[in-house]
């Protein structure tokens, strides 16, 4: 067989993007290390020895030393945690920040270039606290949540047992060391409880159960070839998990013991082939790309504005220096300067909140995408499930339950004194649970035959004692549980409503159904048989196991979480679709969907995907609800195809092969309890693996987006309309309509108000459905609400021009006091009319902060030309016959935006 080394190059040839370019970089390493573990398990255990140059007596101590210089440590590539002054750098990247603090250091040099005497810029100062705060709010909450997640790493050194001597011809001692330690050639013991330290092909194996749910999604632990006798390799495997004759580091021993030799240490790993490709610059998400479009939109309409308004001003009023303050002034009025800001708290508060319900938030941005996600892909062991093995049914020949299978059941499980496996506790548990009489006090044990993999069962001898009439003295019972295959194959009749009948052909073939019949419902199934002995003997051998009589069968399953249905329904409330991604087969996966309620349809496996390209795992991710079998690189692709079909994509894992698709979706979540390599992959950890707290997170979410885009809304159309107004102004009048001292107060005094949004409530409505940045909606909004605002700032021009004389620049003051009234009331009065679809303060009403924050600038408004900072800020105080004036048009101003408010949501469909 030919093999073609599939490059990263040949997988995304140059022109793709990097993330592309990752993605095959990780195909590429982990299909190398596949192909390289598949040649040691078709080859024999001596011809492997002989490649890895070691004997199976173990490596000399001098021989591993060099050996570890060599190779390296046995560790595997992982994410660093930045140093806290390269994350507080980092807290300051942003394109808004970059306006602000590039429009502060333009006031800055325009107040150092004049003259002495000219007071300091107080909007200097209020820029500059705007980006410190901004910027060390979002270092703190990472950082701290940083710690937090580096916290739940098990603070513990793992060591494994290898065989070692000290010199040529000396004897193999066994010594434990720890696991990082471990090189290729190394012989590693294996016994139950170990974690496998690296890659080993196996040498001897007895009873070898081991738990590959972190690298293939199985919940059941997996039996490996029992090599004791010949080991001639296997036939060639295209998945290093499936080979029998293969343990894989990240995978756990259950039962029994082994030995092994090391094929493969560190980043050579199947697993760290996955790791290798991981670390690094994460790829851009649904946040990151619409902070930015909304970014750029801003700016770009500042660049366009700005020099319009220092144009019409430079010229109609002559004194470029005032024009070029004033547009400076107009400059920080259309930047949303608290963006950051607000951007930064409402995610802090969403990650408080989160924190209260046991969710560590690594990366804040992660909570507006968790409120955008309309795709969750999840994992069923543990989330969809308990992750644990219940013994589900018990059931005579005919498919009925049947109390006499799980009596025996339990004896078998009982008595037996080898390790109990999964299955032989959840019998044990079922009859402690359901409180069924206790019948081992009836029996007395006399011999066991133990459980082997080439058995693949196990049976108990018991004696009826005296507290139990036997059906004839001195005769014994023999109790075998196993493989339904191997056990039929023994028996000779079969229980049939009370009666011991003749194993027939044709009943074999129907109990052989009704077997498979519940196996095709994700069942794991395993036969119960019995067969009564003359109690002449107390030792019993494998040759007793015949002549069985068919009991039953016992059904076990990991079962469904008892709110999984429910979770799964209130994430469908809210917009969000549920695709099963799991490495475990398909009918135990599409048993557990349909338990949780979960149209399956066509199940896809991952064999299937390596066939498809892009555009066809496109058109089929669409369609499909679950996806077995998959491996790592195939459930990063599902990912990635989602996100292409225009999804924000979700991906809930805990094991070693969900990392890769954890990094690439928009938000990865993980547990506690998962991997080191999953934890930091993902971008929230779960403290308990439970769907409910996720659909909270989701509502977490489209609040803080809601209210996000609510103070992206309202600024925008407000700055919009006051720009728009200044250019009418500046182009009638003759003096300027508002110094830019009034405009850098009212626009403190009105973020000073937007402070408080974080603290608002969303209408139930918003919540309903996933919410994405959308800056083509944010341009639109501002177009068609700004100019609201325009149409009442020219009445309030024409009024104090008319009404109060304020029409020469010897009265500039008064009109320009009576305009930084209106202006700022009736921007901060709006926030009510925009922060709702309803009609506010009667269907809606906000909440107590902003109503208190709104309430109190409205009010420093109306006072602050009667204060004593009036000639400071160059006001007067204004008539009294100004209030009704004022009274009517904020009034008339409220009515039109609802009026404006129905038609845009009729045209558009759409208001935030």
């Amino acid at each position: 067989m030919t093999h073609t080394t599939l490059t990263p190059q040949k997988l995304a040839p140059p022109g793709r993007g990097r993330r592309d370019r990752k993605a095959a970089e990780l195909e590429a390493r982990t299909r190398e290390a596949g192909d390289r573990l598949a040649r040691y398990s078709s080859l024999p255990g001596s011809q492997v020895l002989q490649d890895v140059r070691a004997t199976a007596q173990g490596l000399r101590h001098d021989e591993a030393t060099h050996r570890l210089e060599r190779h390296g440590a046995n560790v595997v590539a992982h994410e660093r945690a930045p140093r806290w002054f390269t994350q507080l750098a980092k807290a300051f990247v942003n394109p808004f920040i970059a306006v602000l603090v590039a429009l502060d250091l333009v006031m800055l040099w325009q107040w150092l270039r004049a003259a002495d005497d000219e007071p300091f810029d107080p909007g200097i100062a209020i820029l500059a606290t705007m980006v410190l705060v901004s910027g060390a709010l979002r270092f703190w909450q990472e950082y701290r949540s940083g710690r937090s997640a580096a916290a739940l790493r098990a603070l513990v050194t793992t060591t494994t047992a290898v065989q070692r001597r000290a010199g040529r011809g000396e004897r193999p001692t066994t010594v434990e060391i720890p696991m990082d330690q471990v090189v290729p050639g190394d012989i590693v013991r294996l016994a139950a409880g170990d974690l496998v330290p690296a890659d080993l092909r196996l040498l001897t194996a007895k009873d070898l159960m081991v738990g590959q749910a972190a690298l293939s999604g199985e919940s059941l632990p997996v039996a490996k070839a029992d090599t004791r006798t010949h080991d001639y390799g296997q036939s060639v495997t295209t998945d290093p998990v499936e080979a029998d004759n293969l343990c894989l580091m990240g995978t756990t021993v259950t039962s029994g013991t082994a030995t092994g030799v090391v094929v493969a240490t560190g980043s050579d790993t199947y697993f760290g082939s996955m790791a290798g490709s991981l670390v690094g610059e994460r790829p851009q998400t649904s946040f990151d790309t619409g902070v930015r479009k909304v970014s750029f939109l801003l700016i770009r309409f500042m660049l366009v504005m700005v020099p319009v308004v220092f144009a019409i001003n430079g010229f109609t009023k002559g004194d470029w220096d005032e024009a070029f303050m004033f547009a400076l002034a107009v400059a920080v009025g259309l930047t949303p300067e608290m963006l950051p800001m607000v951007v930064t708290t409402n995610l802090a508060r969403g990650a408080v909140a989160m924190s209260r319900r046991k969710v560590v938030v690594k990366r804040l941005n992660a909570i507006q995408n968790l409120g955008a996600m309309d795709v969750l892909c999840t994992d069923k062991t543990g989330t969809l499930t308990e992750d644990r093995i219940v013994l589900d049914r018990y059931l005579d020949v005919h498919g009925q339950e049947d109390t006499e299978v799980l009596e025996h059941a339990y004896l078998n499980a009982h008595f037996q004194t080898g390790l109990r496996n999964l299955m032989d506790q959840a019998v044990i548990d079922r009859v402690l649970e359901a409180e069924e009489v206790v019948v081992d006090a009836r029996f007395t044990m006399v011999d066991e035959i133990p459980f082997d993999f080439a058995r693949r069962r196990m049976s108990v001898v018991l004696s009826r004692n005296s507290l139990a009439a036997a059906p004839e003295p001195g005769e014994h019972i023999l109790i075998t549980k196993g493989a339904v295959e191997e056990v039929l194959a023994l028996c000779t009749h079969m229980t049939d409503r009370g009666q011991r009948v003749e194993l027939t052909p044709e009943l074999r073939r129907k109990v052989t159904r009704t077997a498979e019949d519940h196996n095709r419902q994700g069942l794991r199934v395993l036969a119960v048989a019995t067969r009564t002995l003359p109690a002449a003997r107390t030792a019993y051998t494998v040759a007793d196991e015949a002549e069985l009589t068919l009991l039953g069968f016992l059904a076990f399953l990991d079962p469904p979480k008892a709110d999984a249905a429910q979770a799964l329904q209130a994430l469908a409330d809210k917009g969000v679709t549920v695709k099963v991604v799991t490495g475990d087969n398909e009918l135990v996966a599409a048993r557990v969907c349909a338990d949780v309620g979960i149209d399956v349809g066509e199940v896809v496996t991952g064999a299937r995907i390596d066939g498809l390209d892009d555009g066809e795992l496109r058109a089929l991710v669409r369609t499909t609800t679950l996806f077995a079998k998959t491996n790592p690189v195939q459930k990063a692709r599902i990912v990635r195809a989602l996100q292409a079909e225009g999804h924000t994509v979700g991906f809930l894992g805990d094991g070693i092969n969900d990392a890769a698709a954890l990094r690439d979706a928009d938000v990865g979540i993980s547990v506690d309890t998962a991997v080191d390599i999953a934890k930091e992959s993902a971008d929230i950890i779960l403290l308990e693996k439970d769907l409910m707290v996720l659909e909270q997170g989701v509502e977490q979410g489209r609040t803080t987006f809601g209210n996000t885009i609510k103070y992206i809304k309202m600024t925008a159309s407000s700055n919009f309309g006051n720009v728009f107004s200044v250019l009418v102004a500046s182009a009638f009048i003759p003096f300027q309509p508002m110094l830019a001292i009034h405009l850098l107060v009212q626009n403190l005094a009105y973020d000073i108000s937007q402070l408080a949004t974080p603290w608002d409530r969303m209408d139930p409505e918003y919540l309903r459905r996933p919410r994405t940045w959308d800056a083509k909606g944010i341009a639109r909004f501002m177009l068609c609400v700004g100019p609201i605002s325009s149409v009442f700032d020219i009445t309030t021009f024409l009024v104090m021009w008319n009404v109060f004389g304020a029409n020469s620049e010897a009265h500039q003051t008064l009109f320009q006091s009576g305009w930084f009234v209106e202006g700022l009331l009736s921007q901060t009065l709006v926030v009510h009319m925009i922060r709702t679809r309803k009609i506010p303060f009667i269907q809606s009403r906000a909440s107590a902060p902003v109503l208190v924050m709104t309430g109190l600038v409205m009010a420093l408004g109306i006072v602050l030309p009667f204060s004593p900072l009036a000639s400071a800020l160059s006001m007067e105080p204004l008539p009294m016959a100004y209030f009704p004036w004022l009274t009517g048009i904020l009034l008339t101003y409220c009515a039109l935006t609802q009026v404006v408010k129905t038609w845009y949501i009729r045209r558009f469909s759409t208001w935030l």
